[in-house]
């Protein structure tokens, strides 16, 4: 499992998600992860993060520890 930042600027208002770093096997996998809601789905609109994985910037970290599961480390967000 590979550690990566997310991050998106296409909407950057109060109740927001900037980044968050997640865990996942892939770049594509992690551009996939909602910093609070699970997965995008594209079916569901997100007004706190974005609704298209194409929206998402995704940077290697490194890896992570044995037994991290898929999914939410750590996110920011813009309370309002």
């Amino acid at each position: 499992m590979k550690l990566w930042l997310i991050t998106q600027d296409k909407n950057e208002a109060w109740g927001t998600y900037d980044s968050a770093v997640v865990a996942a096997e892939t770049m594509d996998q992690a551009k996939m992860i909602h910093p609070y809601k699970g997965f995008l789905d594209g079916k569901t609109h997100h007004s706190d993060w974005v609704d298209s994985p194409n929206d998402v910037e995704a940077e290697y970290l490194g890896e992570a520890k044995d037994n991290t599961t898929l999914g939410l480390i750590l996110a920011s967000h813009n309370a309002g």
